[in-house]
């Protein structure tokens, strides 16, 4: 006999979801993006997650808890966050679990930034040499 599991798209975007929602920073701040069912689904399917920045350091605690929850991982998990604007970054979880603490600290710095409007789009890849 053989098993065997996968974890859907929807199926981490609602673990992404409940660990930001249990965020102190984030509370209040999130709204479920679903798509109209599939024929024979009983209900609609998540597929991303809205998330209210303003300020405060609301992007900071949105970053900090994406790249933990990312590290939290196994398997290869891509997260992309998009601004309003429709620029975006990815991040996969084999890309942050090898991370030293202050490449974890760099790469979310700069991805705060990139997250401000106008910001530039491209965070820098810790672990590889920029140039």
């Amino acid at each position: 006999m053989r098993a065997s599991s996968a974890v859907t798209v929807e199926d981490a975007t609602r673990a992404l979801r409940s660990w930001l929602a249990d965020e102190p920073g984030l509370r209040g701040r999130l709204s479920p993006r679903e798509s109209p069912p599939p024929p024979g689904a009983l209900g609609p399917t998540l597929d991303g997650l809205a998330i209210a920045l303003g300020s405060g350091g609301v992007a900071t605690s949105l970053v900090t808890a994406v790249v933990a929850w990312l590290r939290s991982r196994r398997g290869d998990v891509t997260v992309r966050l998009e601004r309003a604007d429709g620029a975006s970054l990815e991040f996969t979880a084999t890309r942050v679990q090898g991370l030293a603490e202050p490449e974890v600290r760099e790469l979310i710095a700069a991805t705060v930034r990139a997250l401000e409007p106008g910001g530039a789009t491209t965070a820098p890849d810790p672990g590889r040499e920029q140039t």
